[in-house]
């Protein structure tokens, strides 16, 4: 069902079940028996009337209230804005989720050559400076714990290859003021976060793009987002709600 979603967002107008059955290699009567259920639950229908099938707004209303229930604050959303148009750069709002972390919101950058990030998109919590960002307001009980689970492989140049590794980078980024990721999981992309705690909820306000681009402009993106959160949150927030965060940032990255 979910691959036949995204099959139709990617598409772009209605297909036929021979269209979609080629396209998976399902079989006629699988493909037969899925479409005929979720039309008659109201979530296809054929909008030419020949057998041609496609979403209803049925989805749109199902993901609206689910998003109502579990909102990005409008705050932060806010913020987020702010950071792309100052710094130009994609910016992603996240929250753990298991062993990641996963874009909530994505205000993407007008730049040709970007970050692509998307919604729903996981990355790994403890190779990213989005998931360290999150893992510096746990109690270190919970941090060990996660942890302890990972498998740890080589993304990039820049990845933490153990679990001390991990605490140093943490401690590092409470030090500088800002969490710092270069090819930590995604090659030759780079970033910087900040944790934010709102409503008890942590989540990662990250500022990433090409590291070719990015890399000598990290420390004042930090100071960027050290001035913005203030300016949104407040001039004191991140020196009182934020524990172990150095503020402002330190020059030196």
């Amino acid at each position: 069902m979910l691959d036949l979603l995204e099959f139709f967002a990617e598409h772009g107008k209605p297909a036929s079940l021979a269209e979609i059955s080629q396209h998976f290699g399902w079989p006629r009567s699988s493909t037969f028996n899925t479409l005929t259920t979720l039309t008659s639950r109201g979530y296809l229908f054929e909008p030419e009337g020949r057998g041609r099938f496609y979403p209803t707004p049925r989805w749109l209303s199902i993901a609206q209230a689910i998003a109502a229930a579990e909102p990005v604050p409008e705050t932060l959303r806010r913020l987020a804005i702010d950071l792309n148009q100052r710094t130009g750069e994609t910016v992603c709002i996240g929250s753990a989720t298991g062993m990641h972390v996963i874009f909530l919101e994505v205000i993407q950058s007008k730049e040709r050559v970007r970050y692509a990030a998307e919604v729903g998109q996981r990355i790994p919590l403890h190779a990213t400076a989005s998931g360290h960002a999150i893992m510096s307001q746990w109690p270190a009980r919970q941090r060990s714990a996660l942890l302890k689970k990972v498998t740890f492989e080589r993304y990039g140049s820049g990845t933490p290859m153990s679990v001390q590794a991990v605490e140093d980078q943490i401690q590092a980024g409470l030090f500088r003021g800002w969490f710092r990721s270069a090819s930590n999981y995604s090659v030759d992309l780079g970033g910087a976060a900040l944790p934010i705690v709102l409503s008890e909820r942590i989540f990662s306000l990250t500022v990433a793009g090409p590291l070719n681009r990015i890399e000598n402009r990290m420390t004042e993106a930090a100071r960027i987002m050290h001035e913005a959160v203030g300016q949104h949150l407040g001039p004191r927030y991140l020196a009182e709600k934020i524990r172990g965060l150095t503020t402002p940032p330190l020059e030196k990255a």
